[in-house]
């Protein structure tokens, strides 16, 4: 990918999680109208709204406040991070994420099982719990649609 601005991945994230820009911004402490200037890249958010925003819709920090202020990455010295540490942060926002657990009823045995999974493999993107999640509950016998 080349470039990416803001709001489009606020927007992105808020649609994987089926909020709408009113039930985003109640959790966040702003109003909807905000949301919706953020999304199209016409208000650029402070520091404290990217850090709700990032801890909400399950996004990596760094990358948020890189895409907010591009310079300060550069003021940072930052250099693109993989590993053992972005799977751990990747784990841990994905599991302290109460609004996107409660989103898709998570329980607490399968975030045992995810807490496996992230032993075993990095992981490097929260939402891709979900994935693997969806992946589990498809191949058991568990009715999926009781729960939508």
């Amino acid at each position: 990918m080349s470039e990416q601005n803001l709001g489009p991945i606020i927007k992105e994230a808020r649609s994987a999680l089926r909020l709408t820009q009113r039930e985003l911004a109640a959790e966040v402490g702003v109003k909807a109208s905000h949301i919706a200037y953020i999304e199209n890249d016409q208000r650029n958010p402070s520091l404290g709204l990217l850090k709700r925003l990032a801890e909400t819709l399950g996004l990596e920090p760094r990358r948020v406040l890189f895409l907010a202020h591009p310079e300060a990455k550069y003021l940072t010295g930052e250099t693109r991070k993989a590993g053992k540490h972005s799977a751990r942060s990747s784990w841990n926002r994905f599991s302290s994420n109460r609004v996107l657990l409660r989103r898709h009823n998570v329980t607490r045995t399968e975030l045992k099982v995810l807490k496996q999974v992230s032993l075993m493999e990095n992981v490097s993107d929260p939402r891709n719990y979900l994935f693997i999640l969806n992946s589990i509950r498809l191949a058991g016998d568990r009715d999926v649609h009781a729960t939508l």
